[in-house]
């Protein structure tokens, strides 16, 4: 008689969910299930709203990505309406995003992903959370992470409303343009969030890489899954949050296929099972062969790592040299080692950094116009964005008024 172990609820993550797995007589995995067993139904119940009022609702999807749902789609309606936002507009769009990133992905690294990494894998289930981290790194560095989080989401809040669920995006633009006597405070928590994420690496690198047993654990066979990798890149292939095209690569790391986002669904298929309320994208083109990875199965992976994997490489010289030295370290590209993500994700923070400072030092971000008024009737609009777990694809038709009948949503967990 075979074992069944139950993992109910998934823990560190945002949203309800449980895996189940089956032990054969032998004690050998037979078959595990990720199952989603709540119901969400935004796809449906936002049918017959405003599509504007998209930005403002479609953020509660989650609790720690609402700003990438409230990007994604803004976005999506800028295409509904084929309205193109001004210079400025993208700019303030694309500075507040690489905050949210840069964030996000220190909230990732220290508070879900550090507990295993930093207090380490084998302490006690109750010392593995965010006082256990304190505990290890000492409060100091405990006081630098809360300090660079409330210092970006002040700045968050001063330019979207609200840092948590923003206000910021409409269709064609923003709602509220960067005034000269904001920059100075955004060009100093540019600075800071460039050194703290220089100091999460410079963290990394002492924590985890010059410990012998985590870097074991870190390339061990049993965390090596090859799959496809899909991720956003910009003309030179190089990774990028806000926009650009979608760039597939096989496990081998050759490109497989480079779109824009009005294209997507020529590309990506969806799949459900019945044992989940969760849908399970893959490759269209390689087809739908299973939970299994490899060439021949059109599952495929999203997020920090699967990007960097995607891209040719970093916007940014300081990324750039991180995202080399990931490379040469665990054996060139692509890796496939999941626990590799966390690296990945630092070295996204630091990117994140170096565009905030970039862009809060471009003086075209001060220009008062902000906004292009839609004029085209809206039909049917695609949004895409870099959620910091991955692809977010946001997909409307609508009516002639702009009243939805129809909305896709494909987040990243479910890629993943």
């Amino acid at each position: 008689m075979g074992q069944r172990i139950t993992i109910d609820p998934i823990t560190r993550l945002e949203g309800h969910g449980k895996i189940e797995i089956f032990l054969d007589d032998s004690g050998n995995v037979s078959n595990a299930y990720f199952q989603v067993p709540e119901l969400r139904g935004f796809e449906q119940f936002c049918v017959g709203r405003c599509a504007e009022e998209m930005p403002r609702i479609t953020q509660r999807i989650c609790g720690v990505c609402p700003t990438a749902h409230h990007m994604a789609a803004t976005k999506c309606l800028d295409d509904l309406w084929k309205v193109d936002p001004p210079p400025a507009a993208k700019k303030i769009r694309e500075l507040f995003y690489n905050l949210f990133m840069l964030e996000d992905h220190t909230l990732h690294f220290f508070y879900l992903g550090g507990p295993d990494f930093i207090v380490g894998p084998t302490a006690p289930k109750a010392e593995r959370n965010i006082l256990g981290v304190l505990g290890k790194v000492g409060l100091e560095v405990g006081g630098k992470v809360i300090k660079a989080r409330r210092e970006i989401r002040e700045v968050m809040e001063e330019m979207g409303g609200k840092a948590i669920h923003p206000v910021l995006g409409l269709p064609g633009g923003v709602a509220k343009r960067v005034k000269p006597e904001e920059i100075e405070k955004i060009k100093a928590v540019a600075e800071e969030g460039l050194e703290f994420a220089k100091f999460s690496l410079q963290a990394f690198n002492d924590i985890v890489l010059k410990n012998e047993e985590y870097v074991k654990i870190i390339t061990a066979d049993i965390y090596n899954q090859p799959t496809y990798y899909m991720g956003l890149v910009d003309d030179k292939n190089r990774v990028n949050y806000y926009d650009g095209y979608l760039r597939t690569v096989s496990p081998s790391g050759k490109e497989f296929n480079r779109f824009k986002i009005q294209d997507y669904a020529e590309h990506i298929a969806e799949q459900t099972e019945p044992w989940s309320y969760i849908k399970f994208p893959y490759l269209r083109k390689v087809g739908w062969k299973g939970f299994v990875g490899g060439e021949n199965s059109g599952v495929y992976q999203v997020a920090p790592l699967a990007r960097l994997n995607a891209a040719e490489g970093m916007s940014t010289p300081l990324a750039q040299a991180e995202y080399e030295k990931m490379y040469k370290t665990l054996g060139g590209k692509p890796v496939h080692l999941t626990l590799a993500y966390h690296w990945a994700r630092l070295i996204e923070a630091l990117n994140a950094a170096e565009i905030i400072k970039q862009l809060a030092n471009d003086p075209e971000i001060l220009d008062p116009k902000v906004r292009t008024i839609p004029t085209n009737t809206p039909k049917e609009g695609m949004g895409v964005v870099e959620a910091p777990r991955g692809t977010l694809i946001h997909h409307y038709k609508s009516d002639s008024n702009g009243i939805l009948t129809e909305v896709n949503i494909i987040v990243a967990t479910q890629q993943n």
